[in-house]
This record gives C-alpha cells, structure tokens and sequence, in this order.
C-alpha cells in the first residue's frame, strides 16, 4: 500500500477530519447522482421509445449494472488496499463520463445496457472507495455515523436526481434534458476528487497499529481469499451480513425496474411519478444520518433485523395499494426500514475486519450486496411476466422478511462497548 507522507501526525476521528469527511459526503452525493438520473425515466423509455413489453427484458439494464458493480466492488476493496484510495476513485469517476451521454445518443436498447455496464464501474469504484476513505477517517468509535453520512448523500441524491429528472421529463420530454444532469454530477465528480480529495492509506496504517481484535476476532495476515470465505461462508456475522446486504439490494432491484411502470399504470403523470419513485430513497437517505449514529449506541443487530421486516411491511403496503397516499405511505415505510438496515450492514462488516483488509472484506460485503441488484431485477421480471407487478413486489417482500429473520438468529451483536 502506498504511504505519502504526513505534515502532521495523523489522527482518527469525525471531528479531527471533518473536512475531508464533508467533502467525501458532498462526492458520494455525485456518485448518486449518477443512477438517480436513471430511476425514473430509464424504465419508462424503455416501454415507450424502445418498445419494450416484457418486464424481464425491460430490467435487463439492471441486471447488467448489478453483475457489474458486485464485481467491481470486490476489486475495489483490494485495489484501494493494495494502491491506495484515491486512484481508484479517480478511475472510477473517468469510467461516469461517457453515460449520460450513451444514455443521450442511445439508437438501440443495447447502447442503453452497455451505459449501464459502465454505470456498474462507476458505482463499484467510486461508491467502494468513499464508503472506505470514510472509514479510515473516522475510526472504530464513529463507524457508524460515519456510514449514515454516505449512504444519506449517496441516497439522497438518488431521490433529488430521481424527482428532477421526472420534472425534466414531464415538460421535456424523456430525452436528451434529463441525462444532462448525468454530465453536470460527473464534471463535478473528477473535479472534486482530482482537486481536494486526499489519501487516506496513513489513517490506515495509523488504526493498524493500536487495533485490538474482537472476542471473536480474526489475524491481520489473511490472505484475499480468507477474506473471502470469511465473508462469504466462515463467519457467521459476515455471512449473515452479506446475505442481508444481497437481499436489501435484491429488493432494491425490483423497485427501480417495477416502481415507475406500477405507477404510471395506475394513471399518474411523469412528475408525479418521480415524486413516488424519490419517496423511498429519500427517506432512506434522510433517516440514515439517524440510524447510523444511533447503531453506535445501541448496537447493529437489531436495527438490521428490524429495518429489513420494516422493508417487508412497506413492500406489501405498496402492492396492496391503488392511490397516491397509499403507495407514499408504503414507499416511505419502504425508505425507513431500509435505513435502519443499510448504514447498519457496512458498519458491522467494518467491526469484524482488521483494519489491514476492511477494504478487501467490505468489497466481498459490497460483492454480494450488488448481486442482490441482478438476482432482484432477474426474479422481479420473471415474477412479473408469468403473474402481475404486484404479486412480484409482494414475493420479494416475503424474501425480505426472512432474511430480517435470518440476522436475528444467526448474526452476533458487532459493536464493542468501551
């Protein structure tokens, strides 16, 4: 890992490093930006100007988004820990660049998939690597919080991009206005990054040296694929995080490919559609600089289990629903279980990790999470071609709740008390 030198002596902690923090928060925010853009407009120009009817091929793009990011997030643990954090953020912002423009020029659904591949680079490097720099910022004590931070601007962003965009669209038409907020996020992106960010490898190396390991805890000298099986089948708290993470964004998947089609068929504009489909990350976003702090104090366990029967109970509201309040209400209960589960998730896998491979341990974690995108869009279409939306929203909801019931038994309470 490369070390660059230190004017001054280095220091773990949200206060000591609060500039940096809030400029990685005001980045992360870009990062979500950039699939905002997509979240209301792409699946209604995929039924509308490509021509699209069946909901499996429709979700195709999410499909490839989630292969990939789930991929690249594994690679961008290891690479941040092996050549450090901000060339890989970098690289991941150059990967944003060409699509909102794909996006723009598309000719054939197949320009947009491939926009989406990228997207899924993008994501798996960028999103990795804040979530990561944050971390190494913050320390143990803060974990949390630091994690409701990112994943607030990250979602947050993905609900304001999403309800613009729906604006955009309503007086602009579906193409080109609204992906030219896509160019405006990646502009700023690598500017930010290129300009201001700085290395974190020295707060790394800095936390290595004082770490005390957990009860339960595991050596410093593991190899990529202990890592791996650690995460992934060995450790019972970091496999019953990565099945939770897969599940979260299992659902995740369907909402965003099913959400704006369920509701424009129930006979609401474009505007108010983008309003529906913002409703759920924003409260997710909102709420998670709540709970992420608050899984500080009270632990991670239960806020996971409980966020994600929330999720389920929000899912059921939504398919049962046929007016505007109902599905608000279900879209913001949706939000707020997914809030308490999703800051929650990263900052436990963070716990259980030695700080010589969290970055290679939170990219198994974000591996499997992503392909929760691919399997929720796979399972939503087939779900929803051979029965109805609705019967595919109320499925995954029953999978999201078994997985809430899955952390309650399995994982152990992550968080050390001092």
């Amino acid at each position: 890992m490369n070390r660059p030198s230190q004017r001054r002596p280095v220091q773990l902690g949200l206060r000591e490093n609060l500039p940096q923090f809030v400029l990685l928060v005001a980045v992360n925010a870009l990062v979500g930006g950039m699939v905002g853009q997509e979240r209301t407009v792409l699946p209604l120009l995929a039924e509308r100007e490509f021509g699209i009817a069946g909901y499996t091929a429709m979700l195709s793009f999410i499909l490839v988004f989630g292969l990939t990011k789930a991929i690249v997030n594994y690679f961008a643990g290891t690479l941040a820990d092996r050549f450090g954090r901000k060339p890989v953020l970098l690289a991941g912002w150059l990967f944003a660049i060409p699509v909102p423009l794909l996006l723009i020029w598309a000719p054939s659904w197949g320009w947009v998939v491939f926009a989406n591949v990228l997207l899924g680079i993008n994501q798996g490097l960028a999103w990795s690597v804040t979530v990561i720099m944050k971390i190494d910022l913050v320390g143990p004590a803060r974990r949390g919080t630091a994690m409701g931070f990112n994943e607030a601007a990250g979602y947050g962003a993905v609900a304001a991009a999403a309800w613009a965009t729906g604006v955009i669209a309503q007086t602009a038409g579906l193409r080109p206005a609204p992906f030219l907020l896509g160019l405006a996020f990646a502009a700023l992106g690598i500017g930010l990054s290129a300009g201001f960010v700085r290395e974190t490898a020295g707060h790394v190396a800095h936390e290595a040296t004082n770490h005390v390991a957990p009860p339960q805890g595991h050596a410093a000298d593991l190899t990529n694929r202990q890592v791996f099986a650690l995460a992934t089948w060995r450790d019972r708290s970091l496999t019953a995080a990565s099945q939770a993470g897969l599940v979260n964004n299992l659902n995740e998947g369907m909402a965003w490919g099913l959400f704006p089609v369920f509701f424009a068929a129930g006979g609401l504009d474009l505007a108010t559609v983008g309003l529906l489909a913002a409703i759920a990350p924003a409260v997710w976003g909102i709420g998670q600089l709540g709970t992420g702090a608050l899984s500080d104090r009270v632990g991670r366990k239960w806020l996971i289990a409980g966020g994600q029967l929330t999720e389920a109970v929000g899912l059921l509201v939504i398919a049962l629903g046929d007016t505007f309040p109902v599905w608000a209400a279900g879209s913001a209960m949706f939000g707020a279980g997914t809030a308490m589960a999703y800051p929650t998730l990263i900052a436990a896998v963070g716990d259980v990790a030695h700080p010589a491979w969290r970055g290679a341990a939170v990219g198994v974690y974000r591996l499997w999470r992503d392909v929760g995108f691919a399997v929720g869009a796979l399972l939503a279409g087939v779900l929803a071609d051979a029965y109805t939306i609705a019967t595919a929203i109320m499925i995954v909801a029953l999978i999201t709740a078994a997985s809430g019931l899955d952390v309650a038994i399995r994982m152990r309470e992550t968080l050390r008390r001092t």
